[in-house]
């Protein structure tokens, strides 16, 4: 645990922040080794497969992970007031919490999936690989948002390097069963999605025994969790409108791929194999928003605001500086980084083209995610909801259908970086009004 109110704002953010970075690029370096597996050993049919599934996926956890990241401000604000009793509390309420919304989760996703990906008009070439690589993922539900919410509630105590630990063993692990499977016992694209269930749910029980040893705010009981309703409330309240949010980014994703699959399926192999780099290049400002939002957090609870203007500028210079280098080293390498995925040339033309144009604006990107993870922080999170959805369905997907009809595939990639343009104006018109200082759980 950390306490993040006292000393120098930028060292105790980037001390933070670099274990969610490291801990993050592994979980990005694994997703791209599973994608490069997929797509060298099954083909192009299963690497699109894969990459279809995802957005279904995450539009079904989105809103229960936008709720958790209520909790997880809701715990770092107590933590920072030094209210140990209630952080007992949101601890054991996000766990019961979680748990229930992965049972409902696996149930519903099992039960709908053939429905959902026809909506999406995935080829039928891709279906089959599709229904069976989602069907797999979705038993593992309880394990992941248990791994997730431990990890959450961690970030909220200021403890970022114990995540770090379960995240490595879990990536380590699922390279491992990939090959495993996939190579070894030939199992298809179901071997990926085994070897990803057994590794989340195996982390999860690791890090079960580690803090049950060590850790005193954090023991491990489900017989002795309580759920407390008002803790409840103040983390629907936080992280409602973040959920929200969350939920509409993620339709937003399956609208996107909705569209790509007017085109042929490489365009969709090209995006997959494009977004697993795009993801990675923007793990550093996504850190750093975290590690800034457990900063505010904790420093709102103590009443320090000019301790947190401090941090915010602090934080906005890192993540320039990082966006700058990742941005030239994607475009120099784009062409390569695409074709480790698939030998298809033109996957390969298609998804270099993607990392060129979207590259170009992850200034941008970093800007509006570390205002983003500011604004969560201090709790105040419907406004940038709004922003959010506008950059969305306002920008991005009404782009994307208008532009591809006009420039091919090519317009798809324009409309990303529309919507961040319009996402980081709104966001720092927003903070500089200086609402969010009114948004604090604690008094």
């Amino acid at each position: 645990m950390r306490d993040l109110t006292q000393g120098s704002e930028a060292k105790l953010i980037f001390k933070f922040a670099v274990p969610l970075i490291i801990g993050n690029l592994l979980q990005q370096f694994y997703n791209i080794i599973d994608s490069i597996i997929v797509g060298k050993y099954l083909g192009t049919e299963a690497l699109a497969a894969v990459g279809a599934s995802f957005p279904i996926f995450y539009t079904l956890i989105a809103f229960i992970i936008g709720i958790g990241s209520g909790a997880t401000i809701v715990i770092s604000q107590y933590f920072g007031a030094r209210d140990h009793e209630k952080v007992k509390q949101a601890i054991g309420t996000i766990y019961l919490f979680m748990f229930g919304a992965g049972i409902v989760l696996t149930i519903v996703g099992i039960s709908f999936s053939r429905q959902i990906f026809s909506l999406l008009n995935i080829g039928e070439e891709v279906l089959p690989y599709a229904l069976t690589y989602f069907n797999i993922y979705m038993i593992g539900m309880v394990g992941f948002f248990g791994f997730n919410g431990t990890s959450s509630v961690l970030r909220g105590l200021g403890d970022s390097r114990t995540p770090l630990l379960f995240l490595a063993i879990a990536t380590v692990t699922n390279v491992l069963l990939d090959l495993l499977f996939i190579i070894v016992f030939e199992w298809g694209v179901a071997g990926a999605a085994w070897a990803t269930v057994i590794a989340q749910t195996g982390a999860f029980i690791t890090a079960v025994i580690y803090l049950n040893r060590r850790d005193h705010l954090i023991h491990f009981s489900l017989p002795r969790f309580k759920f407390d309703p008002y803790t409840f409330r103040q983390s629907v309240r936080i992280g409602l409108p973040t959920g929200f949010q969350q939920t509409f980014v993620a339709l937003g994703m399956l609208a996107l791929i909705r569209i790509i699959n007017n085109f042929d399926t490489a365009t969709l192999a090209a995006y997959v194999a494009a977004s697993r780099i795009d993801a990675l290049a923007a793990m550093p400002a996504m850190n750093l928003a975290s590690a800034l939002s457990a900063f505010v957090g904790q420093n709102l609870g103590a009443q320090k605001i000019e301790r947190i203007r401090r941090g915010v500028w602090a934080t906005q210079k890192m993540a320039w500086a990082i966006s700058l280098i990742v941005m030239l080293v994607v475009i120099m390498w784009g062409e390569w980084l695409i074709g480790l995925f698939d030998n298809n040339p033109e996957v390969i033309r298609q998804g270099h083209e993607y990392l060129i144009i979207v590259s170009s604006f992850y200034i941008v990107f970093s800007s509006m995610f570390v205002m983003h993870g500011m604004l969560r922080g201090a709790g105040d999170t419907l406004i940038p909801m709004f922003i959010t959805l506008i950059s969305l369905w306002l920008i991005r997907i009404p782009f994307a259908w208008f532009l591809s009809g006009h420039m091919g595939e090519s317009g798809i990639w324009w409309s990303i970086p529309s919507g961040w343009v319009v996402g980081l104006a709104g966001t720092w018109l927003y903070y500089l009004s200086g609402r969010w200082k009114t948004k604090g759980v604690t008094k």
